[in-house]
């Protein structure tokens, strides 16, 4: 929620409409589920909000939006099972834009829409090449932002691209944040199973950072678990997110659930994680997200060599 005040934030409804809406957005990039006092500042930020909505709209056409995969090992032995498909933007005036900063504007202008069906259209459409080359890319791991699974056509969307780029289904993975499944568990739940009749693997990506029922995670139909990097940073330091990890670790094996950490960088963290049997990671430690040519030239070098 935005809140100003009459009369120091403005003295006619307009003003002091504008000025709470701006306060508004504030709160939302705070983390949302807070209130914003409007301060001057605000007015600029909102402004530059707009404007950047704006850009957004047309970034697609403008060829501004780029992928990179970011390897998935497998902790045992060291081989690469995939990777993680990423969205970047780099804007035809400002550089490169913060996916933390311009994902939240997209789904809440709606535009989220169109720019998740262009990266699973793209991702496929790359994997494709990749395997008519001969490349054992393993899956690729694609995440699917809460607006998408709520409007009902995701099914219809996925089913649709694998149609028509080729890629298998049995090499797609669909990471759905956990906040978002919460929302409307019941739909969710409906919607994973049809994807996981399609072969499509599963996941719940950030899990940790939410409100999830363990009744409800026991009927969700998921395949893998991902350790938000969150606690994942402070490892093995940290003795509360050490016990929260070994918890999610040892919660997603006894439901027969892959587990695999996100955000791993050193080789204290990775040497904690294999100590839990942990399954799989990614992290700047193995490599850093890279361009559909480089993630090939990594493929290349590990077919035969572990990492």
């Amino acid at each position: 929620m935005g809140l100003c005040i009459y009369p120091k934030d403005g003295n006619n409804t307009a003003d002091l409409l504008r000025n709470a809406d701006a306060a508004m957005y504030k709160a939302k990039d705070n983390g949302r589920n807070t209130i914003s006092f409007y301060n001057k500042n605000m007015t600029q930020e909102a402004f530059d909000r707009v404007m950047l909505e704006n850009d957004l709209r047309q970034a697609i056409q403008r060829q501004e939006l780029f992928l990179v995969y970011q390897p998935q090992i497998n902790l045992s032995t060291g081989r690469c099972i995939g990777a993680e498909v990423l969205l970047r933007w780099e804007h035809h005036k400002l550089g490169m834009i913060s996916p933390a900063r311009f994902i939240p504007i997209a789904e809440d202008s709606g535009l989220i829409q169109n720019i998740g069906e262009w990266v699973l259209q793209t991702a496929c459409q790359q994997g494709r090449i990749w395997l008519d080359e001969g490349l054992d890319i393993g899956r690729l791991a694609i995440n699917i932002a809460g607006p998408q699974l709520q409007r009902g056509n995701l099914v219809d969307m996925v089913e649709e691209i694998l149609a028509q780029t080729g890629f298998p289904a049995e090499q797609l993975e669909l990471e759905v944040t956990e906040s978002y499944i919460m929302k409307q568990a019941d739909q969710a739940i409906i919607c994973l199973k049809e994807l996981r009749q399609m072969g499509i693997t599963l996941a719940i990506d950030d899990f940790g950072t939410g409100h999830s029922s363990l009744s409800y995670l026991t009927q969700l139909p998921i395949h893998k678990l991902k350790i938000d990097q969150s606690f994942v940073r402070d490892l093995p330091e940290d003795q509360q997110k050490m016990t929260i990890t070994n918890t999610v670790i040892v919660m997603g094996k006894s439901l027969g659930l892959t587990v695999i950490a996100e955000g791993v960088e050193t080789k204290q963290q990775a040497a904690f994680l294999h100590d839990r049997e942990c399954h799989e990671v990614q992290g700047y430690l193995y490599s850093k997200p890279k361009p559909a040519d480089d993630f090939k030239c990594y493929i290349l070098n590990h077919m035969t060599t572990s990492v």
